[in-house]
């Protein structure tokens, strides 16, 4: 009897955390706490754009071939237009930016949004991999929301692109001077050498 009443008070507490879990379909892939940032970030943006910024991650295998529009069709019934989503598949090391229409499309940059989920999760460190998927795709849904805001002519007061911004440009130049400094060590120096020394016998 106490079981059953516990399990039933489990479930009223947790009933409404899953009623109002409109923004992430999540596949176990990101973290209740970013999962929660998510949801009041994309709480704001509707009501303040009327737009609907979704989130899917996905531990599904999605071959190269296959379109990701296509794909998205699995999830038709759990979207409300107008929508922007992004699409999250590490299995497949897959990310997308997908919209309901062409206006919705215009207010966004997708190469931009999707780097700030890659530039996090691709930086070798010591953080863990369910760190970087948290933050980088929390950081992408923010810059998202941002772009459709700033469209709009509104500001967010729920998301996190300006506080974090320059985190992200740090992450960048390191990635990038980490890529330079390797071309060099690999490429550069010996062909440096060669004309500098001659070539070795």
């Amino acid at each position: 009897m106490i079981k059953h009443a516990m399990r039933a008070l489990v479930l009223a507490y947790a009933l409404p955390l899953f009623l109002s879990a409109h923004f992430l379909i999540n596949d176990q892939i990101i973290s209740p706490k970013a999962a929660a940032q998510i949801e009041t970030m994309g709480k704001e943006l509707t009501q303040k754009t009327g737009i609907h910024a979704y989130v899917i991650t996905t531990t599904h295998s999605i071959p190269r071939t296959t379109n990701l529009y296509h794909y998205l069709k699995h999830y038709a019934d759990k979207l409300s237009t107008p929508y922007a989503v992004l699409l999250f598949a590490p299995n497949s090391q897959r990310i997308g930016l997908l919209s309901s229409s062409e206006a919705v499309k215009k207010m966004l940059n997708g190469d931009e949004v999707k780097h700030y989920a890659i530039d996090v999760i691709s930086t070798i460190d010591s953080n863990s991999l369910q760190s970087k998927y948290d933050v980088g795709v929390v950081q992408a849904y923010s810059e998202m929301a941002d772009e459709i805001a700033t469209a709009k002519g509104i500001k967010l007061a729920t998301t996190i692109h300006d506080k974090y911004h320059w985190i992200i440009t740090l992450v960048r130049w390191t990635v990038l001077l980490g890529t330079l400094i390797i071309i060099w060590i690999y490429f550069g120096h010996p062909i440096y050498r060669r004309i500098r020394y001659g070539k070795q016998k």
